[in-house]
C-alpha cells in the first residue's frame, strides 16, 4: 500500500524535475522570480492554482471528457511560459505581481490546465484497470506539489542571494531571468510539430 503511494508521489516529483522535459521548471521559474521569501503565501497559492489546473485537466483527460491533440498542447505549453516571462519583463519593478488575486491566479490555473493536458497521455499509460483513478491522481498531484515547492524554494533562495549578497537590483534580476527563459522557449515554439 505504502509502496504504491510512494511510487505515485515520486512519479509526480519526477514529472516536474525531469531534466529532459524542463518546461514545467521554466514555468515555475518565471512564475516565482518576481517574488521574495516574504511573499511565500502568494507564491504557494499560485503554485497550488497551477497544480489544481494540472490535476483538473488530468481528471478530464483520464475520464475522456476532453481530448486535445498532443501537437497542439506541446505548442501551447511554451506559449504559456512565454506569456508569463514577457509579463515579467514588461511589469518588473511596477508591482504588478502585488495586485489582487484576479488575472494572475486565473491565468495560472488556465496554464495548469494546459500543462496537465500535456501529461495526460503518459498518465493514462500509468493507469491499470484495477487502479482507483482519483486516488492515483491525488497521490500524483501531491508529488507535483512537493517538487514545485522544491523549485520555488530554490528560485526564491537564489533571488535572495543575488539581491542581498551580490546586490543585484530586483528589477534587473526579474528582467535577466525572464529574458533567459524567453530565449529558451522561443526555439521550443518554433520547433513545435504544430507549426511544421
Amino acid at each position: 500500500m505504502f509502496d504504491n503511494f510512494w511510487f505515485n508521489v515520486q512519479y509526480g516529483i519526477n514529472h516536474v524535475l525531469d531534466v529532459k522535459a524542463y518546461d514545467h521548471v521554466l514555468f515555475l521559474i518565471v512564475l516565482t522570480v518576481p517574488y521574495l521569501f516574504k511573499d511565500w503565501k502568494r507564491v504557494f497559492l499560485l503554485i497550488t492554482m497551477f497544480t489544481l489546473g494540472h490535476t483538473l485537466s488530468l481528471i478530464l483527460a483520464v475520464y475522456n471528457i476532453i481530448s486535445v491533440k498532443a501537437t497542439m498542447v506541446e505548442f501551447l505549453i511554451p506559449i504559456t511560459i512565454l506569456i508569463v516571462a514577457l509579463f515579467n519583463v514588461f511589469t518588473s519593478g511596477k508591482g504588478a505581481q502585488k495586485e489582487k488575486v484576479g488575472v494572475l491566479f486565473l491565468s495560472t490555473l488556465f496554464f495548469g490546465l494546459i500543462h496537465g493536458l500535456g501529461f495526460a497521455r503518459e498518465f493514462k499509460m500509468l493507469l491499470s484497470d484495477n487502479d482507483n483513478k482519483i486516488v492515483l491522481l491525488l497521490e500524483f498531484a501531491l508529488g507535483i506539489e512537493l517538487a514545485q515547492i522544491i523549485i520555488v524554494f530554490a528560485v526564491l533562495l537564489l533571488g535572495y542571494i543575488m539581491q542581498t549578497i551580490f546586490r543585484f537590483n530586483k528589477r534587473d534580476w526579474i528582467m535577466v531571468i525572464s529574458a533567459i527563459v524567453v530565449g529558451l522557449v522561443i526555439p521550443m515554439i518554433l520547433n513545435s510539430e504544430f507549426l511544421a
